[in-house]
């Protein structure tokens, strides 16, 4: 006798079962859509004249539930995952955040605390990243270094038949929490938090002063908003630098998040989760993992060449061109040389 099994409908989003004339197990993959069409996936009906049948859609149930369970928070907004996030970060070198991102060691944040985005340019550049640089910046307390691991987050205008199932499965058996909060209970220590508002000021103000308050609690960094905040004499006397492109009234709204540490552009630069943030006064450098350490050795060199270079022009004994874009002199070459040796070594980025 035929037994009829269910429709291969919307609650297999994860599975999607395929079965031969004979009832037989054929293959079992990840998708979202049947072979008909999102619309035919709905409709259609299997008939299996296995009698374990039963025992199998029980099995499906199981491997569906288990499979939904175990993904982190941030790949239920947007199927980005813990495995995805090592997937796109294959050439990290160093070791890894327990969320998956690539933990840069503090000796090379250390390093590049003093750099400018001049001396991460070249550097980027000849490593072959032409995009990772951008400026145009409302900067609160520009005076302040931002440097740290980029955690990002995604939103977009919202789309409330997408938005109400992000809302949903983010807030199930518990007191609501807003979209931007969820994003900042996250946070570790060290991390920049960076957050794509598509550019959006008024009603894409992420934080006012109290989550500025949070978000520096819980990370002892500043932050980058592509979008607005709030509360502007409030977030001042913070002391905490923060990016973003203006400053409006309203609170956060009509945005729904779609991303949790997932690749984000921000501006003119794409933006993974896990990059070395280095902002100053012109803009911000996202660097990756795996070229940091010899970005922040070349800056080095750059930075202690522009400190040995002016210290000797402030001597008053030489001319632009005698020292500038290096030494003319051979003596002042190999004093130059070996003061820049022994400062590498010094601060172990020999």
């Amino acid at each position: 006798m035929l037994l009829k099994g269910e429709p291969l409908g919307l609650d297999d989003q994860f599975l999607k079962i395929v079965l031969d004339q004979g009832g037989t197990f054929a293959r079992g993959y990840l998708g979202s859509l049947g072979d008909d069409g999102a619309d035919a996936r709905a409709e259609k009906w299997v008939e299996v004249p296995h009698p374990r049948y039963g025992t199998f859609v029980r099995m499906r149930r199981l491997l569906v539930a288990m499979l939904l369970t175990s993904l982190p928070l941030w790949s239920q907004l947007d199927g980005f995952s813990n495995e995805h996030l090592i997937k796109y970060t294959a050439t990290n070198p160093f070791d890894r955040l327990p969320d998956g991102r690539p933990k840069i060691p503090q000796k090379f944040i250390d390093a590049l605390n003093t750099a400018s985005s001049e001396m991460l340019w070249g550097p980027m550049r000849g490593a072959g990243f032409h995009n990772q640089w951008d400026g145009g910046w409302t900067i609160v307390r520009p005076e302040k270094k931002l440097i740290g691991r980029a955690f990002t987050a995604q939103f977009m205008p919202v789309r409330p038949d997408v938005n109400d199932i992000i809302e949903a499965d983010n807030n199930r058996g518990e007191k609501k929490v807003s979209n931007n909060q969820r994003v900042i209970n996250m946070l570790q220590p060290g991390d920049v938090l960076v957050v794509d508002v598509f550019g959006k000021i008024e009603e894409g103000t992420f934080a006012g002063d109290n989550l500025t308050a949070s978000i520096h609690a819980a990370t002892g960094n500043g932050f980058v908003i592509d979008g607005g905040v709030r509360d502007l004499d409030g977030i001042y006397p913070q002391n905490v630098p923060v990016y973003v492109r203006g400053f409006h009234v309203s609170a956060l709204g009509n945005v729904m998040l779609t991303g949790v540490n997932v690749p984000i552009r921000i501006g003119n630069a794409t933006v993974m989760p896990g990059d070395l943030v280095v902002g100053d006064r012109e803009g911000l450098t996202f660097v990756p993992p795996h070229i940091v350490e010899d970005v922040a050795k070349r800056a080095k060199e750059t930075e202690l060449h522009d400190t040995w270079t002016k210290e000797k022009f402030a001597t008053g004994k030489y001319k632009s061109s005698e020292l500038y874009p290096r030494p003319k002199d051979p003596a002042l070459q190999k004093e130059y040389a070996d003061w820049l040796t022994a400062k590498l070594k010094e601060l172990g980025l020999d």
